[in-house]
């Protein structure tokens, strides 16, 4: 029987709200087992563009990584949050340990085709180190990913956390049994978007091109489940959407399912 092992995305909303990036890592380093934590960047990195003069450029809510960008993004998705979370997990005696996927070779990327959107400097994930995030946990460390990625040619690439999460789960899956938890602020997937309490408990692929298609799923929870569906896949044993209440069974939260 193979070990359990959780793979757990935090949003960006937790990450920009001091309180909820507390109590989300306080809940996260009580999980019993092994497990590994991504992050995005949060509105952080927008701010400091701002401040340096860097232009944010976005195309349909999607982050244009220019030249400039690059260096900022990487400065707050790799630095400044990255070692924020990881002395934040140190505190609460979760021996975390910051990565980028440049380090130790952990995750590579290739640059994202100029056609029909050119948006810079973005990359889609091409493979993940298995045996160094082995390595890692089996040393009892957590590692703790930004979206940060390279393409082996000396390039850094800034990719889409959701998207690193999925790979990673579906990779570590040939040798634990994984579960995918992506934690955000809302307690699910809603079927009303202004009510917090309306969590769909259940999704299959039916429901959720239904539920798509009449526009009660939309926008940012798209790419969420997107790469759910495509980890369950591949086989990963379990995916779940919701906030902290992901790490408690007892509480209403979506699982997604074949």
């Amino acid at each position: 029987m193979k070990t359990k092992l959780k793979v757990v995305k935090i949003g960006g909303a937790i990450i920009d709200d001091d309180h909820k990036l507390n109590d989300f890592l306080s809940q996260f380093s009580k999980l019993d087992g092994l497990k590994i934590l991504i992050h995005g960047g949060g509105r952080i990195a927008t701010q400091i563009n701002g401040k340096l003069g860097v232009k944010t450029e976005l195309n349909e809510g999607r982050r244009i990584t220019t030249d400039e960008s690059i260096d900022t993004v990487t400065m707050v998705y790799a630095g400044l949050i990255n070692k924020k979370i990881v002395a934040k997990l140190q505190s609460k005696s979760c021996n975390g340990f910051g990565l980028s996927g440049a380090d130790g070779n952990c995750i590579t990327a290739k640059k994202r085709p100029v056609d029909p959107i050119d948006f810079g400097w973005v990359g889609d994930v091409e493979s993940v180190n298995a045996d160094l995030v082995q390595l890692l946990l089996k040393n009892n460390l957590i590692p703790v990913f930004s979206a940060i990625c390279h393409d082996g040619n000396g390039q850094l690439l800034n990719t889409n956390a959701d998207t690193i999460s999925a790979e990673i789960a579906i990779c570590m899956n040939q040798i634990y049994d994984v579960e995918l938890m992506y934690c955000f602020e809302k307690n699910g997937v809603l079927s009303d978007v202004w009510d917090d309490n309306s969590v769909i408990k259940s999704i299959n692929e039916s429901t959720y091109l239904n539920l798509k298609n009449e526009g009660v799923i939309k926008d940012g929870m798209l790419p969420k489940i997107d790469n759910s569906f495509y980890a369950l896949s591949k086989k990963v044993s379990k995916v779940t959407i919701g906030g902290v209440n992901v790490f408690d069974g007892d509480k209403d939260y979506t699982t997604l399912t074949i």
